[in-house]
């Protein structure tokens, strides 16, 4: 059978992260970047020339970009308020869509999302990198199989630091443009990768604060999650830590697993502690495996087009989008109405499903 040619990209916004999104399509054998778009035609077009796309595939809107045929697959690395409605325009046309979080503003406007991918049988996948890595498979192996016992008890932190200057940016720190404060957009991360390996959720209840930052959001949250496997996590986001730190901690019946780490997590940021009752042989057969691979966008690319190439569903490391959005979404509920809030009542919720806006308990010094 011959090879498949690649399948085309393209990427809207030229941003940092779009960077990333370029260094993983150049290393991924199934695709081909042969469009770019932003607002900033200018910009666009450095951006094209570092990446070795033709000048005539360099856009200044993604109208312009769908009217001209020969993509496949959409990268999104705008900014999260345009998110839903250039990702629902892409599908529409026909494309895949690959989006960066936070996916949407809403869970309403994510299921739009969704919807928009269904109806079109295209896919929808929403980068959360950390899901990925050998690392990570490997222990949610472990759990699944029931090997290390059942999950009992999880901490799960995303103590991060944005100075007030990060906080500038016009559509940074608002309700209406980025969404929520970094519970949605640097928690979800953590979040992910905790259900990720936990499984579903049961119940949520949250709390926002503001204790030093000016914005409209929060700039703390904090949480418990139960989930519906028995285990109960606790949740804490917050973007005024100096010493910054990406961290999960699962306690289960047999062992103890942490991984530690910042943006993104390898084997040497994880590690799988026995109970003093299991035996060396048992506990040998847990150790990682010894072909590595870190977490990281290449990765999570490679195997999302591999996914699109064959026609199979994508890999749980791109699918179940919606999952970590509803546990984010059920904090920002949890904070507005003082309640527990489960799966149905957060459907129930038809303002933190339209809006995540909610009150801030704030208590930053005169």
């Amino acid at each position: 059978m011959p090879e498949s040619a690649p399948l085309r990209a393209a990427i809207l916004g030229t941003g940092a992260i779009a960077n990333a999104h370029a260094v993983a399509l150049a290393a991924a054998p199934d695709a081909e970047l042969v469009a770019v778009a932003d607002r900033d035609v200018a910009h666009a077009r450095a951006f094209g020339e570092r990446w070795g796309v033709d000048d005539a595939a360099v856009f200044g809107s993604l109208d312009e970009l769908l009217a001209s045929g020969g993509v496949d697959v959409l990268h999104i690395c705008t900014p999260p308020g345009v998110h839903a409605e250039q990702a629902i325009a892409a599908l529409d046309a026909g494309l895949h869509v690959v989006c960066e979080k936070p996916a949407a503003l809403s869970l309403d406007e994510l299921d739009a999302m969704t919807d928009a991918a269904r109806r079109n049988d295209r896919r929808l996948a929403v980068v959360f990198q950390q899901r990925t890595g050998t690392a990570a498979a490997h222990v949610r192996g472990l759990l699944d199989s029931g090997a290390l016992g059942r999950p009992l008890v999880a901490t799960c932190q995303t103590l991060w630091y944005r100075d007030p200057a990060y906080f500038a940016v016009p559509w940074r720190g608002k309700w209406a443009t980025e969404g929520g404060g970094p519970t949605l957009g640097h928690g979800i991360h953590q979040i992910d990768l905790l259900a990720w390996l936990l499984g579903d959720w049961a119940s949520v209840q949250g709390q926002l604060w503001r204790l030093g930052r000016e914005t409209e959001t929060e700039d703390v949250s904090t949480a418990v999650i139960a989930f519906e496997g028995g285990a109960v996590a606790s949740v804490i986001t917050s973007a005024l830590s100096p010493r910054e730190t990406s961290s999960i901690r699962i306690d289960t019946e047999l062992a103890t697993v942490t991984v530690d780490h910042l943006y993104g997590h390898a084997h040497e940021h994880w590690r799988i502690t026995p109970a003093p009752d299991v035996d060396a042989e048992t506990a040998a057969a847990w150790a990682l495996p010894e072909v590595e691979e870190a977490s990281g966008h290449d990765p999570l690319v490679r195997d999302i087009y591999a996914a699109l190439q064959s026609g199979e569903p994508l890999p749980s490391t791109a699918s179940d989008a919606s999952r970590s959005f509803e546990i984010v979404t059920a904090i920002y509920s949890s904070a507005a109405s003082g309640a527990l809030v489960t799966p149905e009542t957060l459907r129930a919720d038809a303002d933190r499903r339209r809006s995540l806006e909610s009150p801030v308990v704030d208590l930053r010094r005169a």
